[in-house]
């Protein structure tokens, strides 16, 4: 039987093919620049393609997942929480690999895929006989649905607190950490909350009322919304190679501080001199991607010891002291007669800000004045 293209398949076939279209541009790119976490994301869009597949068909005129495969198991819901979770971390984690343990997180899917296989082989009969006496009576098609939730719920949480630690650590080791905020990771989850939580309130509304078939189009149709926004969102998202963060790198009791090494007396003083020396001389601030571990490199020491100088010697981040010497930097610029013919952002973007918001935001935490309002209190 053909399909059948109308007002409620065609927009179903339409997220379908986005999905498959999108993942394969996330499989090419991940191949060119060797990145785990597009692998991952084409692999997502692969799996939320198979949460609209069955009503697509349905609304379609195409019975087969019905009929013939009545029973089989027919989309990825138990993977897809654990699998946004693990995109986060490889996104945060350019090192990041699966390790054997992580494979316990694909447990609910496979016990899932057993029970329905092992009834299906059965045959239609037996699945039939098995529906009515024990899938249905016993509840367990209801205990599969809001299990799924219970993991979106326990997964999407954890992301969300992986990402929280990450801004907290993000200032310590990134002289411009705005531009890798990952806020559209931020966006992802509370997506995904969403359509976790639309789909819940249409379940629970179907169970109290009864609704048929036709009726679960809009829980449908907000899927496709969300496959749409993470094609477009998430390879949009600016990609950087420089990322290692771990949840052991920061010190959750201590929200601002990274875990360091002590450093103190003679040594303190003496990493402390190299440091504004090398800052002073080579004036590595007007590099607008550095970074605490380029920086550490650059002086032949580690990080924990050069975040210890930072956070001790000058009681600052990172992120606060390089952005101090490059507010210093536009200071002097201002009074620089071969430099006015540049725009006060042409003057923050010399000076190694990247971007108009961190240039007033650094600019008035260390002045306490917006650019354009201490260059007024000056004329």
């Amino acid at each position: 039987m053909p399909f059948s293209f109308n007002a409620y398949s065609a927009p179903l076939a339409f997220g379908f093919a986005q999905a498959w279209i999108y993942a394969a541009v996330f499989v090419l790119r991940a191949w060119r620049n060797e990145r785990l976490s597009d692998y991952l994301f084409a692999l997502l869009l692969f799996f939320l393609s198979f949460e609209i597949w069955e009503y697509m068909l349905g609304f379609g005129g195409i019975s087969v997942l019905w009929k013939e495969l009545e029973f089989f198991p027919r989309n990825f819901s138990y993977l897809i929480p654990a699998l946004c979770f693990f995109y986060l971390k490889s996104q945060l984690d350019i090192d990041f690999r699966f390790q054997r343990r992580d494979w316990l997180h694909a447990l609910p899917f496979l016990l899932y895929f057993v029970y329905h296989v092992l009834v299906y082989l059965q045959g239609p009969v037996f699945v039939e006989f098995w529906k009515k006496t024990v899938h249905y009576p016993w509840y367990i098609q209801l205990i599969e649905e809001f299990s799924i939730y219970i993991l979106q719920a326990i997964y999407f949480y954890n992301a969300y607190r992986l990402y929280t630690d990450y801004r907290k650590w993000a200032p310590s080791q990134f002289s411009d950490p705005e531009s890798i905020s990952f806020i559209w990771y931020r966006n992802f989850v509370w997506a995904f909350w969403l359509a976790g939580l639309f789909s819940a309130l249409v379940s629970i509304v179907d169970i109290w009322l009864e609704l048929d078939f036709w009726h679960d189009w809009w829980d449908e149709l907000f899927e496709v919304g969300l496959i749409y926004y993470l094609c477009i969102a998430g390879y949009g998202q600016w990609q950087t190679r420089k990322l290692h963060f771990k949840t052991e790198d920061i010190a959750v009791t201590a929200p601002t501080q990274v875990r360091t090494e002590k450093v103190e007396g003679k040594e303190l003083q003496m990493w402390k001199q190299k440091l504004i020396q090398v800052m002073e001389t080579e004036r590595l601030f007007l590099d607008p991607e550095l970074n605490l571990s380029d920086l550490a490199k650059h002086l032949n020491t580690n990080v924990s010891i050069l975040s210890a100088v930072v956070n001790t010697a000058f009681g600052k981040n990172f992120n606060d002291y390089v952005n101090e010497y490059r507010v210093r930097e536009v200071k002097k610029l201002l009074d620089d007669p071969h430099v006015q013919h540049l725009s006060l952002l042409g003057i923050g973007l010399e000076c190694g800000f990247n971007s108009k918001s961190t240039f007033n935001r650094a600019f008035k935490k260390a002045t306490g004045l917006s650019p354009r309002d201490f260059l007024g209190g000056r004329s």
